[in-house]
C-alpha cells in the first residue's frame, strides 16, 4: 500500500530499473527499436532519390552518320540516359518499352544528316514510360537542352547559320501510357500491391501468436494435422478478403480517380493469388517465430517498411543505387507494382510478365519451405 504521497526518488528509480529489465529480457523489441531507425536512416539517406539519372534507353537509328551519333552521345553524357539497346525495327523497340526493360525510345529516321544540312529541321522521336511521371520528368527538361545544344560544336563553317535557328532539330516527346502525367496512374495501381502487403502480412503473423496467447494452440497441436495443413488452413481464408481489398480498389481507382484499365481483369485476378500467398506466408513465417503478438506486428512493420521504400511505389526504382535494387528485386512488392501498372496501363499480357512471375513463385517457395521449417509440432 501506498504510504506517503510525495514524490519519492527511491520509488521511481525502482520502476525505471524495471522497465529496462524487461526491455533487455525482451531482446526482439529492443533490436526493432535500434534496426528501424537505422534501416529508415540508410533508406532515405543512400538509398531514395527523386532525380534518377542513367535511365535504360534503346536506339532506332535508320542514319547512323556524324549528327546522329552525336545526339546520342550528347543524351549519354548528359547523365541521364543510359543507351543501353540498339535496335532494328520499330516492334523490337515498342516491346522493350511495355514490357519495362527501357526507360526511353529514340528514333533517329532515315535521312536524318541530310536534312538536317538542308535547314528542314528533322524530327527526333523520344517515347518515354511516363506510368512513373517522377521517374522521367527530369530526364525530358534536360533533353530539350541537348537537341538545342548538342550540334553545336558539328554546325560549324557554312551550317554556322542553323544555330540561328530556334532549334536545328524538332524535338517530338510522346509520353507513353500517361500523356498528361496524371500521378493517380501510377500510385493508386500502387496502392493495391501496398495495401495488400500491409495487411496480408500483419492479418496472418498474429495466427498462430494469437493461438498461443489465448491458450487454443494445446488444442491445435493435438489435432491430426500436418503443419502445411496448418498453414494452407489459416492462408486460404485470408486470400478471399485480399480479393476484396483488390475489388474496392479496382473500383475505386475507376470510378474515382478515373485510372485506364487496358489489360485484362481475369489475368491480373490470376497473379493476384500467387503475390496475396507470398505475403501471407511472410505473414505466417513471422507468426512462428514471435513469442507474442507484439513481436509479430513488429516484424511485420520491418519488412513492410523497406517493401513501400525500395520497392518504386514511393521513389523511382532506377533511381536508387544498385544495391538498393538488389534488395528491391527480393520483395515480391517490387514484382507486383510492375506487373499491375502493366496491366492497368500498358495493356500487357501473359508473355509480358512472365519475367515479374517467376521472382515472385520463387519468393513464395523459399518462404513457404521456412514457414513450415520452423512451425513447431510442439510447445517447447
Amino acid at each position: 500500500m501506498l504510504t506517503g504521497t510525495r514524490f519519492s526518488p527511491r520509488r521511481f528509480v525502482a520502476v525505471m530499473v524495471k522497465e529496462f529489465i524487461q526491455m533487455r529480457r525482451d531482446r526482439l523489441t529492443f533490436a526493432m527499436m535500434v534496426a528501424i531507425p537505422i534501416m529508415q536512416l540508410i533508406l532515405f539517406g543512400f538509398a531514395i532519390n527523386s532525380d534518377p539519372k542513367r535511365l535504360p534507353a534503346a536506339v532506332l537509328a535508320a542514319d547512323e552518320g556524324p549528327f546522329a551519333r552525336t545526339l546520342v552521345a550528347a543524351m549519354a553524357n548528359s547523365g541521364y540516359f543510359a543507351m543501353t539497346r540498339a535496335v532494328r525495327s520499330e516492334a523490337e523497340l515498342d516491346e522493350l518499352l511495355s514490357e519495362g526493360r527501357v526507360q526511353f525510345a529514340v528514333t533517329i529516321p532515315a535521312g536524318f544528316g541530310r536534312d538536317l544540312q538542308r535547314g528542314t529541321r528533322p524530327v527526333l522521336l523520344v517515347e518515354a514510360d511516363a506510368t512513373d511521371p517522377a521517374a522521367t520528368s527530369n530526364a525530358l527538361g534536360a533533353l530539350n537542352q541537348i537537341a538545342r545544344n548538342a550540334l553545336d560544336r558539328d554546325l560549324s563553317g557554312p551550317l554556322a547559320t542553323l544555330r540561328a535557328t530556334p532549334d536545328p532539330v524538332e524535338l517530338r516527346v510522346h509520353r507513353r501510357y500517361n500523356p498528361e502525367g496524371i500521378t493517380q496512374y501510377n500510385v493508386v495501381p500502387g496502392l493495391m500491391g501496398t495495401i495488400l502487403t500491409m495487411t496480408m502480412v500483419m492479418m496472418t503473423s498474429l495466427a498462430v501468436t494469437r493461438e498461443r496467447e489465448r491458450g487454443t494452440m494445446e488444442n491445435l497441436l493435438a489435432m491430426p494435422v500436418r503443419p502445411f495443413e496448418v498453414m494452407l488452413g489459416k492462408i486460404l481464408p485470408y486470400i478471399g478478403v485480399g480479393y476484396v481489398q483488390v475489388v474496392i480498389i479496382v473500383a475505386a481507382a475507376r470510378l474515382l480517380f478515373g485510372v485506364p484499365v487496358v489489360g485484362s481483369l481475369t489475368l491480373l485476378s490470376v497473379v493476384m493469388i500467387l503475390f496475396i500467398a507470398a505475403n501471407l506466408a511472410v505473414g505466417f513465417t513471422f507468426s512462428t517465430v514471435a513469442k507474442n503478438q507484439l513481436q509479430a506486428m513488429q516484424m511485420s512493420f520491418f519488412f513492410f517498411l523497406p517493401s513501400m521504400l525500395l520497392s518504386g511505389f514511393m521513389f523511382p526504382f532506377r533511381g536508387m543505387p544498385e544495391w538498393a535494387q538488389a534488395i528491391g528485386e527480393v520483395l515480391p512488392l517490387t514484382h507486383f507494382l510492375r506487373i499491375v501498372r502493366g496491366i492497368l496501363l500498358k495493356g500487357n499480357g501473359l508473355s509480358d510478365i512472365l519475367g515479374e512471375l517467376g521472382p515472385l513463385t520463387a519468393f513464395l517457395v523459399v518462404v513457404t519451405v521456412i514457414a513450415l521449417k520452423r512451425y513447431r509440432q510442439t510447445l517447447d
